[in-house]
């Protein structure tokens, strides 16, 4: 029989199936790729628990418990758990603490007949474990920024080196105000736990230079840490660069066809097409105070009547007038201010291929 373990890398690095045994609001809040959430109580029921423990004191508090999780509620637990076990006949159970309900859970399996083992420490240490393991990143290794202007392709360019950190990728969001994604984004804690784990997986193959995108401390709703976000305040920088009418294309493929499909695959086409439309325009309407009222109006009629056109035929060409007007007018003179202030960090400015290489070079010096 394996035992309990407390090897919370190994269990990380080898993607080990784990069942979750806190309640689903717990679970909610934050929990880890690939993790089952099959819990011991209910919300309802672990709230009455709560309050008895508080009141009445432990004892009581676990003699309720055993009440409220019996009979038929606690046979159809027991058969889901059971469930997973023979499924995942190498995993490990939790709790929040590795305490008393994981524990509860491990007897009435073992009553079961099913010998099955706990993390120890449970959710909380191995979320230490990872902000740990976020922390000593930061600190021990190497990191270079990929910026430019809007639509040079920093995200393609990622997408294409062995030791990319993908802090979009991992928030679910292209990180500008028309950034956000058809499906929603992973709440900071399960973002936090995702970034963490790649890292841990990158640095057990032996990356220790990483690459990752120039972005504001926000990526839509999810803060990059702190720790790592004030060092790409001071990392080396590379700057990619692109012609203008490419990067209206590369944006055009981004925020208009590949987004739209998104939402139609996800809502179906009449329902999707709105909502992909709704989106759009929420997005201009979230810079208009940045824009001045006249400018955002004007983009924003140019925007409308592009996407009567694409719900009409299914052109998108009328979308490259805004984009075009987005780009001169605001975008640009932005990151032409930005560039300024970082260029003492830019050691090379390239187009793609130029920079892939470049890169390429620097992680084998």
């Amino acid at each position: 029989m394996r035992g309990n373990s407390s090897d919370y890398r190994e269990i990380f690095l080898n993607d080990v199936p784990m069942m979750d045994a806190r309640a689903p609001i717990e679970f909610a809040k934050g929990a880890f790729p690939g993790v089952h959430n099959l819990p011991l109580m209910n919300d309802l029921e672990r709230q009455k628990v709560g309050t008895c423990y508080k009141q009445h004191g432990q004892d009581q508090a676990i003699r309720l418990g055993h009440q409220l999780v019996s009979g038929q509620t606690k046979a159809q637990r027991i058969e889901a758990w059971l469930a997973f076990t023979q499924a995942n006949p190498h995993g490990y159970l939790y709790c929040f603490r590795g305490g008393l309900r994981s524990q509860i859970v491990q007897q009435w399996l073992q009553e079961a007949g099913v010998q099955y083992p706990r993390v120890l420490g449970g959710y909380k240490a191995l979320r230490t474990f990872l902000l740990e393991t976020l922390d000593q990143a930061v600190a021990q290794c190497q990191f270079i920024v990929v910026g430019g202007m809007t639509g040079t392709g920093k995200t393609d360019v990622l997408a294409q080196l062995p030791n990319p950190l993908d802090l979009e990728g991992h928030a679910n969001h292209r990180g500008s105000s028309f950034g956000k994604r058809a499906s929603g984004q992973p709440g900071q804690i399960d973002f936090e736990n995702s970034l963490a784990i790649d890292l841990l997986k990158k640095r057990a193959a032996g990356i220790e230079q990483f690459v990752v995108e120039d972005e504001s401390r926000l990526v839509g709703s999810c803060n990059v840490p702190l720790a790592l976000h004030q060092g790409m305040q001071r990392y080396p920088m590379v700057w990619l660069e692109d012609r203008f009418d490419s990067r209206v294309e590369r944006i055009l493929r981004d925020y208009v066809v590949d987004l739209c499909g998104e939402f139609v695959a996800q809502q179906g086409l009449e329902q999707g097409f709105d909502g992909f439309a709704e989106r759009l325009l929420q997005s201009l309407d979230r810079i208009s105070k940045r824009l001045g009222g006249a400018r955002h109006q004007a983009l924003r009629a140019i925007m409308q009547e592009a996407l009567l056109e694409q719900r009409r035929s299914g052109a998108v060409d009328a979308h490259r007038a805004w984009i075009e007007g987005l780009l001169r007018e605001y975008y640009d003179p932005m990151y032409a201010y930005q560039r300024q202030s970082k260029e003492a960090r830019i050691e090379f400015a390239g187009e793609q291929d130029a920079v892939l290489a470049y890169l390429a070079q620097r992680r084998r010096n």
